[in-house]
């Protein structure tokens, strides 16, 4: 009954379902472990055959409900909660992807993705080739090579705010027969279904909209359990874990076989487990996601078109405008609407940008996106400080740039905020 439903019941009571006397919330259970009266419940437990928590680390009752409603709410087939965005990323990575092997992934990754797999991956033996996305189909088949184990990319770029082309990146993968990661934060699974589109694999910073008002740092793993692993490219999922008494993770739990083995090894030895407080919150925040992400894409597009006809304003970027490059690509998979996040260019460059930051009242100084509350960032005098200004431009940080994450408030208060900052930039 609940995948027949609207997204936006899911949101809102999707998967938790009270018995009679039942919190009518999923509780809090704030517990490292759970106890049990025979061994051989425990034995179950350790071999895989019971899907009762036994330990945090690897499940725990009110992160499960989380688990459930992310991945209702995107089509997937199960889902694993971990302690951040950067963490969901690594372990979707390193289930299917060992030293010697190698990813493709788009250019256009948020700036800690990009290092995590420019810097830190190598160091595991893991190689990484970045492709730009607006190439050709054969042009991005050249990146790959009989090592390579997946291909990653976002949704909504960031901070380029390119909207994949998802018909060729499926395409692509299906072609050389590996997995399409998608990142799918900055859209959310009520703006963008990327499983519906050709995706295999979804991750999300669940700090981001799923959250939605700064509380909690998390992220979350879903599969679609559509993928074929075979044994030739994937012995780790189809041939005898030896950890777990020579279990085949898919002979035995078929489409689940990801999920399960990204907890059973890597969630158990890497222990990278989200709080129960935090799925809680989570779960709170998945209850109006759907009212955030009208609220938030209605406000970045009217506060988008105000920017573009300021005369303090030499560029606007946001995929909803019809000049954005991205446009088309965003009508067809975010008819929604285009999310909460733009850049714009300030006349000025450096020196107006950062006073432009300090001026704005109501918007907050803040390194954050995805939140209720309006945020802004000048990052050439912030976040991207330590580069030169060519490596900056190089990742796409102009002098100029300004990054506002666009809150929930009245869309005149906010005009009102940045007219004013814009001013007192001069």
């Amino acid at each position: 009954m609940q995948k027949s439903w609207h997204i936006e019941t899911q949101a809102v009571q999707g998967n938790y379902q009270p018995k009679a006397a039942e919190s009518r919330t999923p509780p809090i259970h704030q517990s490292t472990t759970f106890k049990y009266d025979k061994a051989e419940h425990m034995a179950q437990l350790f071999d895989l055959d019971c899907p009762d928590p036994m330990y945090t680390r690897l499940g725990n009752p009110t992160t499960s409900v989380f688990e459930e409603k992310i991945a209702l709410l995107e089509g997937g087939v199960a889902a694993l909660a971990t302690s951040s965005g950067q963490a969901a990323t690594a372990l979707a990575i390193l289930n299917i992807c060992r030293s010697g092997q190698h990813v493709v992934a788009a250019s256009t990754l948020y700036g800690g993705t990009f290092s995590l797999f420019a810097n830190t991956f190598p160091k595991l033996g893991i190689e990484v080739t970045f492709v730009d996305p607006n190439s050709s189909l054969e042009e991005m088949q050249k990146a790959f090579r009989p090592q390579t184990r997946c291909l990653f990319a976002e949704t909504i770029g960031n901070p380029g705010l390119n909207i994949l082309d998802f018909q060729k990146f499926s395409t692509l993968s299906r072609e050389m027969a590996v997995p399409l990661i998608v990142d799918n934060t900055l859209a959310s699974p009520y703006l963008c279904q990327p499983l519906q589109h050709g995706a295999d694999i979804i991750v999300h910073s669940a700090t981001k909209y799923i959250d939605g008002h700064g509380t909690c740092v998390g992220g979350v793993i879903v599969d679609s359990g559509r993928f074929a692993w075979t044994p030739e490219k994937y012995p780790e999922i189809c041939e005898p874990d030896s950890s777990y008494h020579g279990l085949k993770y898919l002979e035995k739990f078929g489409p689940l076989a990801y999920i399960v083995k990204a907890r059973a090894q890597y969630m158990r030895d890497l222990g990278v487990t989200p709080a129960p407080q935090n799925s809680f919150l989570f779960n709170h925040g998945l209850t109006t996601l759907h009212l955030r992400m009208e609220r938030h894409s209605s406000n970045a597009l009217a506060l988008a078109k105000f920017l573009d006809a300021h005369p303090s304003v030499s560029w606007v970027n946001y995929p909803g405008l019809a000049s954005h490059s991205s446009f088309a690509l965003a009508q067809q998979y975010l008819p929604k609407g285009a999310s909460g996040v733009l850049t714009f260019g300030i006349k000025g460059g450096r020196d107006s940008g950062i006073k432009f930051m300090e001026a704005c009242r109501l918007i907050a100084m803040v390194v954050h996106v995805g939140d209720a509350r309006s945020c802004v960032l000048h990052p050439a005098s912030t976040t991207h400080r330590q580069l030169t200004e060519e490596q900056q431009i190089a990742s796409g940080v102009s002098p100029d740039l300004i990054r506002l994450s666009v809150g929930i408030e009245n869309i005149d208060d906010l005009i009102a905020d940045v007219d004013q900052a814009l001013a007192a930039s001069r």
